[in-house]
């Protein structure tokens, strides 16, 4: 089969969806499918991966998007012999699928991946919430109701969609992570970073943005720090808010506990999951949230706020501490959670357990079984005389 993976960026630009197109990419082609990225910019990035297909842009800032209403001929020639394309980004990727794929009836998939209301508050603060609510509920029913098959990572994101009026059916499917890498991974030596072996170690790892809600995190882990001595937080992950946040933590109390690491090498990020003891995260923009179930991999227990994404990975009091979206509640529960060992270990060994439904082989069959599907129902249509000489006016207009 040939899979056209489109998004609106790639490589080099590092993001859960970029991570979750390039993991499926490698397990698809280990089954024996041809997969394609197509995507805009970086175009003269060396790619580590073949198949990357990639068309002209004008760049966003320094945002690692590109903005482009269209592929090279090139790329639209070579996106139209696929079997089934795959949308990760809804707005350009999507349109160009629909005006590229549609008229030759190679079958849509569209994963919602992202959490576009709350990006457009974290992002466009001046756009009121009403304006950019609005907008959505304007594109995103069309968008659904004119691909073939949409796909949620989460029940809470499919509940998102049918609150902006996406009436299409709506199927789960969870992003899948290769847990092996995390069930195995012997630590990293706590000496090398001058933590002391009965330091308590809690790490975050994802984009220093201001969609994941860090700040929060900060405020929360000063009130833990003043009960206990002996924990810490570790960071990895860099973005557009590195430099604020920084600032801030050098303005608390136990500004010598908190480190910025920056971004590691993925092959390590195991080690450094292993090594700690808690993972916190803050963030309410997530839909499926892969550092999660990573971390729920290397047998940590989560501490989070109650949202969709992260309230649909961690069961409260099983695998984890939820909390609502209010620092001292966020502090109190950690602290609980730092002060009893024996929970610690129950919650990470139930993490561990729970996160293998989400194992990149599983998910991926799943995957490959709708597109098997949406290929099948497909082909008889495509034997007509009308859909034929639809495909040979397209390549002549080219």
């Amino acid at each position: 089969m040939r899979i056209g993976m489109m998004a609106d960026t790639y490589k080099p630009h590092i993001s859960g969806i970029t991570n979750y197109i390039a993991l499926n990419k490698r397990y698809l082609e280990r089954a024996g499918h041809d997969v394609f990225v197509f995507t805009f910019g970086d175009m003269d990035h060396a790619d580590d991966e073949t198949r990357i297909i990639r068309s002209p842009g004008l760049p966003l800032v320094d945002t690692g998007y590109f903005l482009s209403f269209r592929y090279s001929p090139e790329a639209k020639s070579l996106l139209q012999t696929m079997d089934v394309v795959h949308v990760h980004h809804p707005f350009l990727s999507g349109r160009l699928a629909l005006r590229y794929c549609h008229p030759l009836q190679i079958p849509i998939v569209f994963t919602n991946h992202t959490r576009y209301d709350l990006y457009a508050q974290a992002y466009l603060p001046m756009l009121p919430e009403e304006i950019s609510d609005t907008l959505l509920e304007a594109y995103m029913p069309n968008f659904c109701g004119a691909v073939d098959k949409v796909i949620s990572p989460s029940e809470g994101m499919a509940r998102v969609l049918r609150e902006l009026g996406v009436e299409s059916p709506i199927e789960v499917v969870p992003n899948g992570v290769e847990l092996q890498r995390y069930f195995d991974a012997p630590p990293l030596s706590r000496a090398d970073f001058g933590y002391a072996p009965d330091d308590l170690l809690l790490i975050y790892v994802g984009r220093l943005g201001p969609e994941k809600n860090l700040e929060f995190l900060l405020q929360a882990f000063s009130a833990v720090a003043e009960a206990l001595d002996n924990v810490h937080l570790l960071l990895l992950g860099d973005g557009p808010s590195r430099e604020e946040l920084e600032k801030m933590a050098g303005e608390l109390a136990c500004r010598q506990r908190i480190r910025f690491a920056g971004m590691v090498p993925y092959d390590q990020l195991p080690g450094y999951l292993t090594m700690c003891d808690i993972f916190v995260t803050a963030s309410k923009t997530e839909v499926h949230p892969l550092s999660v179930i990573e971390a729920m991999g290397a047998g940590l227990p989560v501490m989070g706020v109650q949202s969709v994404g992260v309230g649909d990975t961690v069961v409260e009091g099983r695998t984890g501490f939820l909390s609502t979206p209010d620092p001292a509640a966020f502090a109190a529960k950690l602290t609980r959670l730092c002060l009893q060992s024996e929970l610690r270990a129950e919650m990470g060994a139930s993490a561990r357990r729970e996160s293998t439904q989400y194992a990149i082989e599983r998910t991926t069959q799943l995957m490959t079984d709708i597109y098997d599907k949406l290929v099948y129902d497909s082909r008889p249509r495509k034997r007509g005389w009308r859909v034929r000489l639809r495909g040979m006016m397209e390549r002549m207009r080219q």
